[in-house]
């Protein structure tokens, strides 16, 4: 490994409980196994063939997910909290149900709450009661989009006061469903409570539409984004290829990651520029995106342009502002784009029809589709898995096909972005037909 990783996970004391969750301990009987400490998982699983003389330490590799014969929490005594933070995006309502049924049917909890409106639910100020959770409630909420517990952006620098509520409400496992700031805020509560000596279990399970969670092979979500974003794009090839010039302009999601533009380039293969946050762009010059597109028209008389909501940055005013994560405020990519370009066209005397769609809120509040489903109910069963067996400061991820316990302060460390360097962008690249960079010589 180029870089080293401490993968140790922590606990919040030993797990002495027998497991009321059935299994075996042997192969070949057909029945599955409980999962070990000491089963691990690669994070590098690349070569050079020139240096296979490899020696891995227990820290550098994963801990696998799974129940465990032994856990730390008496099921008949558990609270457990559930919370969703941050934008929508689909699959809320799956993780939310399997960390339910699993937690009720697994191991017998009986009080389960869920947290309303994020991290602002626990504050008193807000006045917002949580709701009980049960199987009746959970039975059909994976047909729906969106969270059944509703969310919000910020509030989880609060954290005193955070941890006062958790203490008042008893609860000594939270579940924290979100992104980067949702789990920073999670650690935090995590290393409040052990501060106090309060015996508190923080599991992450995380979310990013934009699949740019750092150790996290696919964010949930990200699959049924992309099938949406294909239908957009479809629809958008259609108006511009039946209009006389036709350009599409349609804007995904995608602050600092191009993943969603890019798989959904090659999901449809109707694309003619995409534009990521990842790859700097000129619009002017000879090598500008400007120049490009006059000549696709000129040769196919229609274009359709995928952009990713934090592309060209560079090019567009700083508003200066944040929002309640933090985030810095974008101006609208897609309709500077539009602007730019009917000017463009204007000046040459060429006329355009210029189409300009922006489906990023319906595509997030979609329900899951069945490969998202699967995956988040997979993601639940294990994030209770690790709570119950007293596991904390944590998320669960999947590494390599394997779903394994990453700690929480190395996954909000860095974020994934698209390498342009990378086979995925090259074939980005080669669908589309555009130039690798559409820079001018400086």
């Amino acid at each position: 490994m180029d870089e080293k990783y401490d993968f140790t996970i922590s606990t919040i004391g030993k797990p002495n409980i027998p497991s009321p969750v059935t299994l075996s301990k042997n192969r070949g009987d057909y029945i599955a196994n409980y999962v070990t400490d000491n089963q691990r998982v690669l994070y590098t699983i690349e070569v050079d063939s020139s240096k296979l003389d490899c020696h891995f330490s227990p820290q550098e590799c994963m801990e696998r997910a799974g129940p465990r014969e032994r856990i730390y929490f008496d099921p008949s005594k558990v609270n457990a909290g559930v919370v969703t933070c941050g934008g929508l995006c689909p699959g809320l309502n799956d993780v939310i149900r399997a960390v339910i049924m699993c937690l009720w049917y697994r191991y017998g909890v009986r009080r389960i709450c869920g947290i309303r409106f994020g991290y602002r639910g626990f504050l008193p100020q807000f006045k917002i009661p949580p709701i009980d959770l049960n199987p009746s409630i959970a039975e059909d909420i994976h047909q729906k989009g969106g969270t059944i517990l509703g969310s919000s952006r910020g509030y989880g620098d609060l954290v005193s006061e955070i941890v006062d509520s958790i203490e008042r409400m008893n609860l000594n496992i939270l579940f924290a469903i979100g992104g980067d700031g949702t789990q920073r805020g999670a650690l935090k509560i995590a290393e409040e409570a052990e501060r106090r000596g309060f015996k508190l279990a923080v599991v992450g399970v995380p979310k990013t539409i934009d699949n740019d969670f750092s150790f996290v092979q696919r964010s949930f979500g990200f699959d049924t984004a992309v099938t949406e974003a294909e239908k957009v794009v479809s629809a958008a090839h259609v108006e511009a290829h039946d209009a006389p010039n036709g350009i599409s302009i349609v804007k995904v999601m995608g602050r600092e990651s191009g993943f969603i533009a890019a798989h959904t380039t090659l999901a449809i293969n109707d694309v003619n520029f995409v534009l990521i946050p990842e790859v700097p762009f000129d619009l002017d010059g000879e090598n500008g995106l400007l120049n490009h597109l006059q000549k696709r028209l000129e040769l196919r008389n229609h274009a359709v342009i995928l952009v990713a909501e934090g592309a060209g940055t560079d090019l567009m005013p700083d508003s200066g502002k944040v929002d309640a994560s933090g985030n810095r405020k974008l101006g609208d990519i897609g309709l500077f784009l539009k602007g730019k370009i009917a000017g463009y066209f204007k000046k040459k005397d060429m006329p355009v029809t210029i189409r300009y769609i922006d489906p990023s809120y319906i595509i997030r509040s979609s329900p899951a589709n069945s490969s998202d489903s699967l995956y988040c109910a997979r993601l639940g069963n294990n994030a209770v898995h690790a709570a119950m067996a007293g596991k904390t400061k944590m998320i669960i991820s999947m590494v390599n096909n394997h779903f394994v316990y990453i700690p929480t302060r190395i996954s909000v460390s860095t974020r994934n972005h698209v390498d342009p360097e990378s086979s995925l962008w090259r074939d980005v690249i080669e669908a589309t037909g555009q130039p690798a960079l559409m820079k001018n010589p400086r």
